[in-house]
């Protein structure tokens, strides 16, 4: 099951463990089953800290397993067979149960231990989502730390009938006790702030508290973490707000255009630009929405939560969201067919016939991912011919169970009322209408820039982006902006970084100009 370079790795990250650790496998005759045990038994292989027991008369799903150390009441099971991205939940896992301390801070760690109240929780994600293993080792790692709180993580292509029976159609999808909790990413500091209700009091009270800042970032992608390098290797006092580190990098399958790394997966380069960050005395505070920014002698920004900094300077680097269709029906019917992620949910819709909506390079490698998934793809661009690279295109054409549709806008998104059903599209030369019977929408039609709590303060172009000079400066003094929320041209990760370098470069003459720094 696992090659021995793989083996000799998790050998050694399981000498770490420091009590024993007992797996208890319910299985059945299917070859899952089989396949699962025989990644159990490398495990058991490499550790004569773990113990393996085997049922099968069990009630349990099947294949899946649990984790459990002798004296301790931990409630944690893996109905999959946790390989591609899962696997280092596992790992984290196997660590965490066998007593191995978490890093993270020993606050969210006391927090989740003085939960009140039972949790049941339930995620299913897919092999190939690069966002849902945020959640199954946040939620593992709960169980570990506290006796009332079940977690079961489930593969949602290994249990089709389950997540039809739910109609899950997007992942990581958690139910609590039964009832939908949450949808998409989430990190541990984001489950406990939605379990915790005075989390988010407390934030903003610790926010306002805050001695004002030399240079404000607001954004965590490759723009506002290269501002906050730059500003802080200048001596003054730095800080970053993100709603979430690692913007859309985090929703990025994989990156081959970044100079330097050959290939890298978009959540392992957001972990890396934070880990950089973390190198330097800036003040990171996630999970913090901004909602207003007030000029002035000293900026003010304010939050959703309620709390607000201030800063002499503030690099604006919020990115920019995907854009929706604006179609009736979309809205009612995401996250039941209408998704975003074709690496994260393609795995959902298994033998299935989908659509791609645009024929741009996201649009056909959508497709192309696709294809090797489900039943058939049907790829609608709304320009008379396809705006992907030539290679994309060739490969495109040579699948047999994809077709493209141009010159065509989709104008409906039909449903049961529980899940989609089917669109409409307009054929732009003949004015007709056709519909499509199918199950999943993966839309792909580029970037909307989150600037709309902007519109009142900084001078916005006609497409939302923040019109910045060639030192990344804006239309109020003090305030600089970068990256995908900028009139910048293309859209690079590479281009975002060096932009935010920048901008903070062109804050730091601007402060130097105007006036002293505050003292650390």
């Amino acid at each position: 099951m696992l090659d021995i370079e793989l083996k000799t790795q998790l050998k050694s990250h399981l000498k770490n463990i420091v009590r024993p650790v007992d797996i208890v496998a319910s299985v059945d005759d299917s070859e899952q089953s089989t396949e699962m045990l025989a990644l159990l038994d490398d495990i058991r292989s490499v550790s004569d800290s773990i113990r393996v027991e085997i049922r099968r008369d069990d009630n349990e799903r099947k294949p899946s397993f649990t984790l459990n150390s002798p004296g301790q009441d931990i409630h944690l099971r893996f109905a999959s067979i946790p390989l591609g991205h899962e696997f280092t939940s596992l790992v984290l896992a196997l660590l965490q149960v066998g007593g191995h301390p978490s890093k993270e801070s020993a606050d969210l760690l006391e927090q989740v231990r003085q939960l009140p109240g039972q949790y049941r929780f339930e995620t299913y994600f897919s092999l190939s989502c690069q966002n849902c293993p945020d959640v199954v080792q946040a939620l593992n790692l709960m169980t570990t730390l506290n006796p009332n709180i079940q977690h079961v993580a489930i593969d949602g292509a290994l249990f089709q009938e389950e997540t039809d029976a739910r109609q899950i159609m997007s992942v990581p999808t958690i139910y609590l006790n039964g009832e939908p909790f949450g949808q998409g990413r989430m990190t541990l500091e984001q489950i406990i702030a939605k379990l915790d209700t005075s989390t988010e009091q407390r934030q903003a009270e610790r926010l306002k508290s805050k001695a004002p800042f030399d240079v404000l970032v607001i954004g965590g992608g490759p723009a506002g973490a290269s501002a906050a390098i730059y500003a802080a290797r200048k001596g003054i006092r730095t800080g970053l707000a993100a709603e979430r580190f690692g913007g859309q990098m985090l929703d990025t399958l994989t990156i081959e255009n970044y100079i330097s790394i050959n290939k890298i997966e978009g959540p392992q380069l957001a972990a890396a630009l934070e880990e950089h960050v973390r190198d330097y005395p800036v003040d990171i505070m996630d999970l913090q929405r901004a909602k207003a920014l007030i000029p002035g002698d000293l900026i003010e920004v304010q939050f959703e939560n309620g709390g607000s900094l201030k800063s002499k300077t503030v690099i604006l680097a919020t990115g920019a969201r995907w854009r929706d269709m604006n179609v009736p029906g979309e809205k009612e019917y995401l996250t039941k067919g209408v998704t975003y992620c074709p690496h994260c949910d393609g795995p959902l819709f298994k033998g299935k016939d989908v659509a791609v909506i645009g024929g741009g390079n996201s649009g056909v490698e959508a497709a192309i991912d696709l294809a090797g998934v489900v039943n058939r793809v049907t790829l609608i661009e709304f320009a008379t011919e396809l705006k992907a690279d030539a290679v994309l295109q060739r490969k495109l054409q040579s699948l047999h169970n994809v077709t493209a549709i141009t010159n065509a806008q989709t104008i409906e998104v039909l449903g049961d009322g529980k899940k989609v059903t089917g669109l409409v599209y307009r054929d732009r030369a003949t004015g007709g209408t056709q519909r499509l019977d199918l199950e999943g929408i993966f839309v792909q039609i580029g970037l909307l820039p989150n600037t709309g709590w902007l519109k009142d303060t900084v001078d916005l172009a006609r497409s939302g982006e923040i019109i910045v000079d060639g030192r990344g400066q804006t239309s109020v003094a003090g305030v600089f902006a970068a990256g995908d929320c900028t009139t910048v041209p293309y859209k690079q990760i590479i281009i975002a970084a060096g932009e935010g370098a920048k901008a903070a470069l062109g804050a730091f003459d601007h402060l130097i100009r105007t006036s002293a720094p505050a003292n650390e």
